[in-house]
């Protein structure tokens, strides 16, 4: 699973994906979820289709939501099920998303307790997860857009530390990532997911990381021996 991660800073998605952001963001350390973090999609432009960075409330909310309550246990999806869950099928079909990010955090049961990793790739300044998009209204008449990250069996590497992991896409892979899908949602899928992108490492890091409030590079400082 990812239910923390670190985000990316504005300059590196600019550079990377070839947009120009208009509601400046910066980097969140200790990214969690509920919180509003920048997300790309891709939108309808003059010129075709063209990519978009927006903030969206971490914990998808679907269009059709109706109960008083917000959807719970919505921060991930399993890429085995996006294709037929309610809850997830219809944004994989429409509304796919990149969830830029630094790396995530993950935590381990230890004699000592739980304790916190920083996941990372090797040698590469950052990542992008394969995320899903909705818009909801909510009762004042406000769309609310919101996104998911969709996960995997974890890689040989990870799996020590966690049987999930996120789905991360290759540069490649974004294009038609962001592109329509007209049919074969679960085919298209599948081949996305086939692809394990990323040589990873990790570290333990401070329990200061276990609270959403604190934030900065001491989050990511490896855990002192």
């Amino acid at each position: 699973m990812c239910g923390r991660f670190v985000s990316r800073e504005q300059a590196a998605v600019e550079r990377e994906l070839n947009i120009r952001v208009r509601n400046p963001f910066e980097r969140v350390y200790n990214a969690a979820p509920s919180m509003l973090l920048p997300v790309i999609r891709a939108c309808a432009g003059l010129a075709g289709a063209e990519r978009e960075a927006l903030r969206m409330r971490w914990g998808l909310i679907p269009g059709w939501w109706s109960q008083p309550n917000l959807p719970t246990a919505t921060i991930n999806a399993r890429s085995e099920e996006a294709a037929v869950k309610p809850m997830w099928r219809s944004a994989l079909r429409h509304s796919r998303c990149l969830v830029p990010a630094l790396g995530w955090y993950e935590w381990r049961v230890e004699p000592a307790g739980k304790v916190p990793y920083y996941i990372h790739p090797r040698g590469s300044a950052g990542l992008y997860f394969a995320g899903l998009w909705s818009e909801w209204k909510n009762p004042a008449g406000e769309l609310q857009p919101s996104f998911a990250i969709l996960t995997r069996a974890a890689s040989p590497e990870l799996a020590p530390l966690h049987n999930r992991m996120p789905v991360v896409l290759p540069p490649a892979a974004w294009d038609d990532w962001l592109a329509p899908w007209p049919d074969n949602h679960a085919t298209r899928l599948a081949a996305q997911v086939a692809v394990l992108e990323g040589n990873f490492e990790y570290y333990p890091v401070s329990r200061y990381v276990n609270a959403p409030r604190n934030q900065g590079e001491r989050c990511i400082e490896p855990a002192p021996l």
